[in-house]
């Protein structure tokens, strides 16, 4: 039954009826949550009558979900309404192949920029071992902005049809073959060994790619008979006529391309769709004269043509081809490992200064930084699979590096010009003069935009004429840090203002010189695949969730890495990301100092040096401050007491090893604190020492995993710690300070529940989880109930409370929160409002502030500073932590 306006499916809402066909109904439908409208597809409810075929239907649309390109129509939910399932995807505007075609064939040069396209989104899913099965003009979709997109990954799965049912549309995606004997596809865009219902892989796609790229040229199917049976003959037997007989514009050369993607055996096909992308983009300097054969035409076979010298390679080639398959079975016969963030230090050129300016290339193999040597500053380049990096030659002065979007060229300021250079070798290309260097994007339509004081500048890659794409308000100082997102039309900058609450991270379109505010802040931004922003706050680079269709904001940052350096002006920091998921940055070192505010954000006085430090923690009195300070590289720290009403520093602990985090007894006369040190840095163990420093430290807790104390109750009887266990979320335990027997309070396997707090009455207790999908504070009695409160909103960690028990703070980036509670046997809580901002130095989920007992003060550990250059850190698959 179709569906109504006003209908709710979970969080959606059906707005229209948009299309229907052998799969189900399409729908446009409004997600309340993320505000945003998507697409829905309701599948008839005959599908989810077998709970093991629905199963599968839920495992496949998983797999699809995980699929981030901007050539894959991206899922985003899938459930059951009345029986029905349903999936939810991205809503595009335009029109389908089908369409395309029911008016002709597409223009050559279209048709081949279209089936790149097509090629480059069946080699992601291919790369992820998922397979379309069902590949066909009415599943690929032309959006307003020319950019095609494959639809209807993981479908069919529910239909599994009968061999007399095979003209009904299956889109089977599946991570093994598919079992012999079940016919899949669709009549006419069906592999030969998909009518023989034998195992199929991803080389059946590239045949399908093949039959849609002749109908795309041709305007006539490849394979047609009277009936289906006739079809199925068709391509199992017989070759599409000659494209040229219809097409004369058509080259040898494209045709070659089409006859080896439907050769009939998938060992003589293309074997991969990447091949099958590099050869169509390798036709753009092909002529049109048919009678003129290119390296491509040169590379492929000929069609059918044997004879006894190709016989003899062929052999010779498929026995050395059994032979690296053996030895890839033996090698690699183990189950894949599951994909895991891995960082290491990359080592910068001797007797070198390295000034940083990381930039990644897209391909994530090579990276490009600035160094100096002997009195020389310019570029050099480092291959990831290599332990030597060379200058590049002619760089000399070269400053904020990036490269083209094929991996090939490297762009970069000098001398007040913007220049770009092959990576293999050659001589710069001056491209145009600019005013200032403040970061340059480069799209693959050949477009470069490089920011400045009068806005975002656009040049061609050959250079040539500037214009402006952007126009700076009266409010701004300049646009600075271009970015193009994934379809290479829309691009986020850095509106620099002269003022803090005037800085925006905006959008803009290469098609307007209108911008948009996104958010605040004050750093130089990239988009990251599959779907962040990455910016620097407060000396942290974040990851904040972005969907690139709908051109919005869809979460809550999360902190990726610690003391990203500011390697110039105009807020460049330094770090770069790759289209495959490698993160490089620098890291220096940041400073702060304890300083006092009132609740109105008024800065009173600051107390001790200028440090690094990590964490922070107020006696009960109010009157000493523990704090752990870093030592020089950064990394490792003691626990130190700051006097506030002398303004003297004494030091606690002095073991060699990490202290941090410390915590006061109730009483002020001991503070329990995290040490690595019993186990050599791999377990973090609780410890105890007297505040007065008078005898040894004492360990309260050892255990193979790593504990952080968070809070110590008012009678003194039990201690709150995270405890982060090797592949679990972190969670918070409870410590008796009477026998030291630890035990789970709050733990999860899906999600993070940190910094337990707990009330001054010792009858409840705050914490922060990301239970809701970002971090937020929760409020629940201790012993632990059922029953629990959200206090926050938009995002929250570190929370604290006010003495009397009647309030309760936290921070929520660099703002300082608060919410009024009423607690009993009824609990009330206010609205969060906000206090002030302030540069909170953050240090990972840290505590950098403290309240003063009767909450009208608050100590902030104040970043005022960040040096000390640090090597290049290289992080490998840097969004798996954020998946986990």
């Amino acid at each position: 039954m179709p569906l109504s306006p006003g209908t709710r499916l979970g969080r959606y809402e059906i707005r229209a009826k948009i299309g229907e066909g052998g799969m189900g109904e399409v729908y446009r439908a409004r997600d309340e949550k993320l505000n945003r409208d998507v697409a829905i597809k309701v599948l008839p409810s005959a599908f989810s009558e077998n709970p093991d075929r629905l199963l599968r239907f839920e495992q496949e649309a998983q797999a699809v979900g995980t699929l981030n390109h901007p050539n894959i129509l991206a899922v985003y939910d899938v459930g059951v309404h009345e029986n029905s399932p349903y999936v939810v995807s991205e809503l595009l505007e335009g029109h389908s192949f089908r369409e395309l075609l029911d008016d002709g064939p597409i223009a050559s040069r279209k048709a081949i920029e279209y089936a790149i396209q097509i090629a480059h989104g069946l080699s992601a899913a291919h790369e992820k071992g998922i397979v379309h099965r069902d590949l066909k003009p009415d599943n690929l979709f032309l959006t307003k902005d020319d950019r095609v997109k494959i639809l209807d990954f993981g479908l069919a799965k529910l239909s599994q049809p009968s061999t007399s049912d095979i003209e009904q549309t299956d889109i089977a995606t599946r991570r093994i073959h598919t079992n012999p004997g079940t016919v899949m596809g669709t009549v006419g865009y069906m592999s030969p060994e998909q009518v023989r219902a034998s195992a199929v892989d991803h080389r059946s796609d590239i045949f399908s790619f093949g039959a849609v790229l002749y109908e795309m040229l041709s305007g006539q199917r490849a394979f047609r008979g009277e009936s289906a049976i006739e079809t199925l003959n068709a391509i199992l037997k017989q070759e599409p006529s000659e494209l040229s007989a219809s097409n004369t514009n058509i080259t040898s050369a494209v045709e070659r391309v089409v006859w080896h993607c439907l050769e009939k055996s998938p060992d003589r096909r293309f074997q991969s769709a990447s091949d099958v992308a590099f050869a169509l983009e390798s036709l753009s300097g092909v002529t049109s004269h048919p009678s003129q054969q290119t390296l491509i035409e040169r590379a492929l076979p000929a069609k059918q043509v044997w004879n006894r010298e190709r016989i003899v390679w062929t052999v010779l080639c498929g026995l050395l081809l059994l032979a690296v398959v053996a030895l890839a079975f033996i090698v690699f016969r183990r189950e894949p490992a599951t994909q895991r963030t891995a960082r290491l230090a990359l080592a910068t050129p001797a007797e070198t200064t390295f000034e940083g300016e990381i930039t990644i290339s897209p391909d994530g193999r090579r990276v490009v930084f600035s160094a100096m040597k002997d009195g020389k500053w310019g570029l050099w380049m480092r291959p990831l699979d290599s332990t030597k990096a060379e200058p590049i030659p002619a760089t000399e002065g070269g400053s904020s590096p990036f490269w083209s979007p094929d991996n090939r060229f490297i762009g970069y300021f000098s001398n007040s010009k913007l220049f770009k250079i092959d990576a293999a070798g050659g001589r710069p290309q001056a491209l145009c003069d600019v005013s200032e260097d403040s970061g340059a994007t480069w799209n693959r339509d050949g477009v470069i935009l490089f920011g400045g004081p009068e806005g975002i500048h656009r040049v061609s890659a050959q250079g040539g004429a500037t214009s402006l794409v952007t126009k700076v308000s009266p409010q701004e100082e300049a646009h600075r840090w271009p970015y193009f997102l994934p379809d290479g039309h829309h691009f986020v900058f850095l509106g620099d203002a002269s003022t803090t609450e005037e800085h925006h991270i905006k959008l803009g379109s290469l098609d307007s010189n209108e911008s948009q505010n996104l958010f605040g802040a004050v750093s130089r931004i990239v988009y990251a695949s599959p779907g962040y922003l990455l910016y620097v706050n407060q000396g942290s680079l974040v990851a904040l969730p972005f969907d690139a269709t709908s051109l919005k904001v869809t979460g809550e940052p999360t902190s990726v890495a610690e003391r990203i350096k500011d390697v110039g002006e105009n807020h460049h920091f330094d770090f770069s990301v790759s289209e495959e998921g490698t993160l490089a940055y620098q890291s220096g070192t940041v400073n702060s100092q304890l300083t006092w505010f009132d609740r109105a954000g008024q800065k009173q006085s600051a107390v001790g040096d200028v440090v690094g430090r990590d964490s922070l923690a107020l006696s009960p009195d109010g009157r000493i401050a523990a704090t752990g300070l870093l030592d020089a590289d950064g990394r490792q720290s003691d626990i130190w007491l700051v006097d506030l009403t002398r303004n003297t520093t004494s030091r606690l602990t002095f073991d060699p090893a990490g202290d941090g985090t410390p915590v006061w007894s109730p009483d002020g006369k001991r503070i329990v604190f995290g040490s690595n040190r019993a186990s050599g840095g791999r377990d973090v163990d609780l410890w105890e020492q007297a505040a007065s420093g008078v005898g040894d430290e004492q360990v309260l807790l050892k255990s193979a995993s790593a504990k952080f104390p968070t809070s110590w109750s008012r009678d003194g009887q039990v201690i709150l710690f995270e405890n982060w266990e090797q592949q679990l979320k972190g969670a918070i335990w409870v410590m008796s300070t009477a026998d030291r027997q630890a035990r789970p309070l709050l733990q999860s396997k899906s999600f993070n529940q940190l910094q337990g707090q707990f009330s001054p009455d010792g009858h409840f207790i705050a914490y922060a989880s990301d239970e809701s999908g970002s971090m937020e504070i929760f409020l629940q009695r201790y012993p632990t109930t059922s029953e629990k409160w959200q206090i926050s909103s938009g995002g929250g960690i570190t929370p604290l409370w006010r003495a009397d028990g009647k309030e309760i703070f936290y921070t929520s980036l660099d703002k300082m929160m608060s919410v009024e509670v009423k607690l009993g046997s009824k609990v009330e809580t206010g609205l969060p409002r906000e206090l002030f901002r302030s540069a909170i130095s953050h240090h990972g989920l840290s505590y950098d502030y403290a309240v003063s007992p009767d909450g009208q003060r608050f100590l902030i550990s104040n970043a005022v500073d960040v040096n000390e250059v640090a090597p290049m850190t290289i992080v490998l698959n840097w969004n798996a932590a954020l998946k986990k």
